[in-house]
Formats: structure tokens, sequence, C-alpha cells
């Protein structure tokens, strides 16, 4: 059997899927599969045919949100399993896959759907006036446009504000930003009305070299507070040994 060649097959699929933001939504079981695509079609010279970033639905993270705990990713013979959802013995192929991935999207409730899209940054923001802000039920979310080095990251006031996630008002700093790896950088602050707050920044490469950041900000408990201090502890002791040899 003789497929079409990827040019042909995107050309004919993203016309099945019709023009318009509101035509249609992708929906995935987990977050690598519109990176791939959009891969694909820049290899080819097309990306601009689906112009990102693209929001999208995260099938995996909805079943996560409303049958189990935010954090968790099951595979998806697991959620058919749980939904008691008939199939016929085969997993990881295209077609049936998809199939079982919009018979479990069918027993998420509206309302989750809209309050819990995702987007795939695989074509980032490019300017300030491209960044994205997004409040989700439990934290905010706020995609950055580019920068040319990680420590024009960091130097950016916007990237490294921390606000209350529930006022919006700044919140005092506890602990300053601090990065475990290079790659990722966590804050605590403090807001006299909420509490503590927790962000995070992870820092992302562009597909053009440059370099963008993803900061999410949620309110968090002291025993929290104190996993994030002592993780700042011991990489301060880590270095400072590291120095001493």
């Amino acid at each position: 059997m003789r497929g079409l060649i990827f040019p042909e097959a995107v050309g004919k699929f993203l016309i099945w899927c019709g023009e318009g933001d509101n035509e249609f939504c992708f929906c995935t079981w987990g977050t690598t599969d519109l990176t791939e695509l959009q891969r694909n079609m820049a290899f080819y010279y097309m990306e601009d045919l689906l112009p990102g970033p693209i929001y999208y639905e995260d099938v995996q993270k909805l079943f996560a949100i409303t049958f189990e705990t935010r954090k968790d990713r099951r595979a998806l013979e697991y959620a058919v399993d749980f939904l008691k959802i008939e199939d016929n013995g085969e997993f990881h192929q295209a077609l049936d896959d998809a199939v079982y991935t919009a018979r479990v999207l069918s027993f998420i409730p509206d309302e989750i759907i809209d309050r819990n899209y995702s987007i795939d940054c695989y074509q980032n923001p490019r300017t300030r006036e491209e960044e994205i802000r997004v409040r989700y039920d439990t934290y905010e979310k706020f995609i950055s446009r580019e920068f040319a080095t990680k420590e024009d990251i960091m130097a950016d006031k916007e990237v490294t504000a921390l606000r209350c996630f529930a006022c919006g008002r700044n919140a005092k700093k506890k602990l300053r930003w601090f990065s475990d790896n290079g790659r990722n950088y966590f804050a605590v602050g403090y807001c006299e009305e909420h509490g503590y707050v927790k962000g995070k920044i992870r820092v992302r490469r562009a597909v053009d070299g440059a370099f963008f950041a993803i900061r999410t900000t949620k309110l968090i408990g002291e025993s929290e507070v104190d996993k994030i201090r002592g993780k700042q502890l011991s990489l301060r002791a880590k270095r400072q040994k590291k120095g001493r040899k």
C-alpha cells in the first residue's frame, strides 16, 4: 500500500480541519504530537500554514484533572480501561489511538475542557506584544518573548515579577530566584492577604536559537516553602563544596 508524501498529506489534513481559529481544535494524548507535526512541517517549509503558538486540548491532562490529580499522567490504555471503554486490543496505532482519545474526551465535562486548555510553543512568542498570560484554576502561566541569552531573561523585570496568584499584587520576596540546573528557576514570595506564592521559570530554547521563558505562579503552603528552601540550601552547599576542591 502506498501512502501520500508528507506535504500532500498535511495539506489535505489542514483543508479537512478548516480555516480560522474557531473552526477546529487539536486534541492530543500528551504534549508531543503537535510539536512533531510542526517540526515536520518546518522541514518542508510549511510552518506558515499552521501559525503558533497553538492552543489545544491535552486529553491526558484533562483525564488526570477529572479523575485523578492534576499532576498524574496515565497511558491511554489505562484511561480506556478505567472508563470501561470497549477496545480491540490495538494501541499505539494512529487511527486506533485517535478513536480512543476521542472517546476518553467524551467523558470530560465541558467546563474542565474550557478552563484547562494547553499551549504548544514550538512556534514561540517573538515580541513583547505576542507574550501570553493565562490564568487557570490553580495557577497562572506567562510565556515570554525571545531573548538572546539566559542572563537576559533573568534580567527582565516582567519575567522575574512575582505576583500573588489570587489578587495580582506584587508579593514580597522571601526566597529570591535561584537555579537548580540552569534551566529551571524558583522563587517564593508572600502576600499579606493570601499567603505564600511560588514562582517557577523554565527556560526554553527556541528553534531559531534564541531563548524564551515560561513562568508559572501559584499559592503554596509552608511545607512547600520549606522544601524549596531546603533545595536552595542543598544546592548552595554543593556549589561551595565544589568550589573548595
